[in-house]
């Protein structure tokens, strides 16, 4: 768990089991050998942190731009000349879309694979993000809870999302696997939210389905696989929906600054 330098770009662990915070990188700005040492913590830690960066708008779309294809979620507003860069405000604890564990965007047929967070203006004191590992949510439960889960799909709803942003019509949805299978590293990992946006198992109702999925649910952010992140001004922080969750916690007030960009990256269909 020490921390290893490699192309001039130190990796420092920040938890036992997520998480690892970047130095030595100007993000805008990265040569192919220290992306290729970025790209691997990645897939390794589920989520980093870039301290000091202070990046604006082509900066953070450039560093993006290496991870994949920007991509713009229905229902949201972008930044004027930043397509795919959304300015995120504080809106107050009442109305805040993210205060409960979830990986972004999940019911889309797609989500996105990656979400990235650049800080513009931040509260004196709060406003943490916390972090936890899916892939040892998955691997602690039993080898009988593994097997009953595996092919299991459940509705994923953006019924939250239609509800903060006024949205009419149809609220999107979707059916995905409670266990996917990661992309680039073939690890499971726990795929699951809260009972607003994962209501009920694939051909089972919503009573049959809320107590495994509230176990579920609540048996991923443990202690020992979570990672809480304090703000700091130029901080970027990225991480992997594909195995974390994340959870942002309104705790500075209704009136205070907190504005944030965020990048998503497009993802596949899990599976």
């Amino acid at each position: 768990m020490a921390a290893t330098v490699e192309n001039g770009i130190e990796v420092r662990p920040l938890t036992g089991s997520i998480g690892a915070a970047i130095r030595g990188a100007q993000l805008g700005d990265l040569s192919d050998a220290q992306f290729s040492v970025i790209h691997r913590a990645f897939l390794d830690r589920c989520m980093l942190t870039f301290p000091e960066q202070h990046l604006d708008g082509a900066d953070l779309t450039a560093f993006a731009q290496r991870w994949g294809v920007i991509m713009q979620t229905p229902m949201l507003n972008y930044l004027d000349g930043y397509p795919g860069i959304l300015r995120v405000f504080n809106r107050g604890k009442a109305a805040s879309p993210t205060e409960y564990w979830h990986p972004d965007s999940a019911y889309l047929e797609r989500p996105p694979a990656i979400s990235i967070l650049a800080a513009q203006e931040l509260p004196k004191v709060g406003g943490d993000t916390m972090f936890c590992n899916q892939y040892a949510a998955y691997e602690a439960l039993s080898e009988g809870m593994q097997n009953y889960l595996s092919g299991l799909r459940a509705k994923f709803s953006g019924a939250k999302m239609a509800k903060r942003t006024g949205h009419e019509g149809e609220i999107p949805f979707t059916y995905h696997p409670i266990v996917r299978t990661h992309p680039e590293t073939g690890r499971k990992a726990l795929f699951i939210s809260n009972v607003e946006m994962v209501p009920h198992f694939e051909g089972m109702t919503e009573a049959e389905s809320h107590p495994l999925l509230e176990f579920l649910y609540a048996n991923s952010p443990k202690p020992d696989r979570s990672y809480r992140h304090i703000w700091q001004p130029g901080d970027v922080v990225m991480w992997d929906n594909r195995c974390t969750m994340h959870y942002a916690v309104h705790d500075h007030g209704d009136e205070s600054k907190r504005v944030m960009y965020r990048v998503t990256i497009a993802g596949d269909r899990p599976a």
